[in-house]
């Protein structure tokens, strides 16, 4: 395309992407700040003989569009759609299902060394945000990197912002490599006339390397890069094709590996986006007029998390609050307002959270860390040696757990009842409403121990007085048919028991309902403790149901529901039934439609419930 012709393209893109993400919702701020870059990447690469890996790859949507998949892009997020994501099912220029922060560095630095060794040209680019670079895996691929000398490219998109506003020392150091520009201006001049000399390589190679790095010293002081035996160029002006793209050429002739400074802006074109980019970081559907987006009255589990730590807070001075770069997202943000003092963002560095947890506790503070669960997957080995072994009083809360919809497979929380059940000394609860939650908080944070607990990204269900009864080790909360439904209720004994976790309540009380209009009553006891089970109580609980059905918003393989079934067979126990997730990764869709993928529908539940009463008669 000639160059005349790309602020028409690169307008076009952004208008698409506004549409788009305001019809299906999605990363706005992210993909808006990335276009220009991402054009000139595509100009200059070619991909897939080249390799460009997106880390975490939520600014991925101009990739997409200008990959073969424009057409498509309305599908995005959308059940059976385009991914939110790279995918590598979708295109051959997505060369990596990436979703996590942190990991394109190594992905990429692996992918060219695979390349290498099998003797396939191609370069190699991994695009990395600011945001991600505070995680210790950059670090880790970095110093490989830098010890491999592979020519591999890595482009740091510094918006001075990943979700939540950057902090720490590495976002101060990046804000203080724009001193670099008389050096790079320098270079380049060097460089054109150094590359006019015929055998420059051969007989002024030792000479120009000193001069470099003496020019370095003088001009760059403290850069990391450098250190680690790569070289550096930047900062650039990440909406500046025509500059991105002579760089971008200029280091693809580099025989070792090179970090290209990219400055952008996030939400760059749509002002609601660059004055406010943390919310329209990941956004729902919303009006372009003004950015305004739908309100809810509903409570969510988020919300009730962070009025019932603040409450903690205001009576307990020694409840301390982390979270991994998520402050708003894990409902934080009200607590760092309150006491900064006893906030802390560790940046994308969940390993280090939950250890310095572990330090804190030791040290007679009480850490409340708040953790998506997707994310928690990170940081079991620090869960288990670090707090576990030592029995340390750190209080894991471990938002969006179970099924997690919009962003498809690397962001489902379904494992964390698998990885954290085995852990010895760890107790895992699962409330089910706001003041369930409120209950198992303030349990949690006066034990001293190792406590985790899972709450779903959903509204709170109606509150009943059930859900309100003391905290009691290992057992849960009885829900009766006519709690529920009290319209439709049969007056006869239930026959069905529902045993569910906190997240599948909603779907259960709905396959209650639709039992009770077959007549069939149906109670629900909610866990509340996945671990420990007083197991000796929970038997007596199921042995007044016919039929007993588990439900749980976890993997079956290792859950909570298998356990408590073996449980039961025991004691003489058989008609039973567990649904749980398949041994399989989830794609993206509504909440509806990817339970019902599952096998985890109102509908399923109801037939479980059903089949199970059927074998009994029988």
């Amino acid at each position: 395309m000639p160059k005349p012709a790309l602020p028409e393209l690169v307008d076009e893109i952004r208008r698409t992407i506004l549409a788009v993400v305001a019809k299906n919702g999605g990363h706005l701020a992210s993909n808006l700040g990335a276009v220009e870059l991402t054009v000139a990447l595509h100009r200059v690469f070619s991909s897939p003989s080249d390799a460009i890996v997106f880390d975490v790859s939520h600014q991925c949507y101009t990739h997409k569009m200008l990959t073969g998949r424009y057409d498509s892009i309305g599908t995005l997020r959308q059940h059976g759609g385009l991914s939110g994501f790279t995918r590598t099912q979708e295109s051959p220029h997505d060369f990596f299902d990436n979703g996590h922060a942190s990991t394109s560095i190594s992905q990429a630095l692996g992918l060219l060394t695979a390349w290498e060794l099998q003797g396939k040209a191609g370069k190699v680019v991994a695009v990395i945000g600011d945001g991600a670079l505070t995680g210790g895996m950059a670090f880790e691929a970095l110093s490989h990197a830098g010890q491999l000398s592979k020519n591999l490219i890595v482009v740091l998109n510094d918006n001075q912002m990943s979700i939540s506003a950057n902090t720490g020392s590495l976002s101060r150091y990046l804000s203080r490599l724009t001193v670099s520009h008389p050096y790079q201006s320098f270079r380049r001049w060097v460089d054109g006339i150094v590359d006019r000399i015929p055998y420059s390589e051969r007989h002024l190679g030792k000479f120009i390397y000193r001069f470099k790095r003496a020019l370095k010293g003088l001009l760059l002081t403290n850069n990391l890069f450098t250190d680690l035996g790569m070289e550096y160029v930047g900062p650039l002006d990440g909406h500046d094709i025509a500059e991105l793209e002579d760089v971008f050429r200029r280091v693809r002739r580099l025989p070792k590996p090179v970090v290209v400074h990219v400055r952008t802006t996030k939400g760059k074109g749509y002002s609601p986006a660059e004055n406010d980019p943390a919310t329209f970081h990941g956004i729902g559907p919303f009006q372009i007029s003004d950015g305004t987006f739908e309100q809810f009255d509903t409570l969510s589990f988020t919300e009730s998390f962070s009025r019932a730590l603040l409450r903690l807070a205001e009576s307990h001075p020694q409840v301390v609050a982390i979270t991994a770069a998520m402050q708003k997202g894990t409902g934080l943000d009200a607590f760092s307002r309150r006491f900064p003092g006893r906030f802390f963002d560790v940046g994308i560095a969940e390993e280090h959270a939950v250890t310095f947890a572990a330090g804190l506790a030791a040290g007679g503070l009480v850490p409340v860390v708040a953790i998506y669960a997707t994310f928690i997957q990170r940081s079991v080995d620090q869960i288990v040696h670090d707090v576990a072994l030592g029995g340390r009083g750190v209080v894991l809360c471990l938002d969006r757990a179970g099924l997690v919809p919009g962003d498809g497979e690397t962001h489902q929380g379904l494992f964390d009842i698998a990885l954290l059940r085995p852990v010895p000394g760890l107790t895992l609860l699962a409330p089910v409403s706001a003041s369930d939650l409120s209950l198992c908080l303030s349990w949690a944070v006066a034990q001293g121990t190792p406590v985790a607990v899972r709450y779903p990204k959903l509204s709170c269900p109606s509150e009943i007085p059930a859900f309100a009864e003391p905290v009691t080790v290992g057992r849960g909360v009885l829900v009766r048919c006519e709690d529920y439904a009290p319209s439709l209720a049969a007056e006869k004994r239930s026959p069905v028991l529902f045993v569910t976790t906190g997240g599948c309540y909603g779907e259960v009380v709905q396959a209650g309902r639709a039992l009770a209009l077959e007549g069939i009553c149906a109670d629900v006891y909610s866990l509340r403790f996945i671990k420990p089970v007083d197991e000796d109580f929970f038997a007596d609980v199921a042995a007044g149901y016919a039929a007993v059905v588990f439900v749980e918003d976890g993997v079956r393989t290792g859950g909570v529901g298998a356990y408590l079934q073996n449980v039961l067979y025991a004691r003489g126990m058989t008609h039973t039934a567990v649904l749980a997730f398949p041994d399989t990764f989830l794609a993206h869709g509504t909440r509806e439609e990817v339970a019902a993928d599952a096998g985890m529908s109102p509908r399923h539940i109801a037939q479980a419930a059903r089949d199970v009463l059927a074998a009994v008669r029988t």
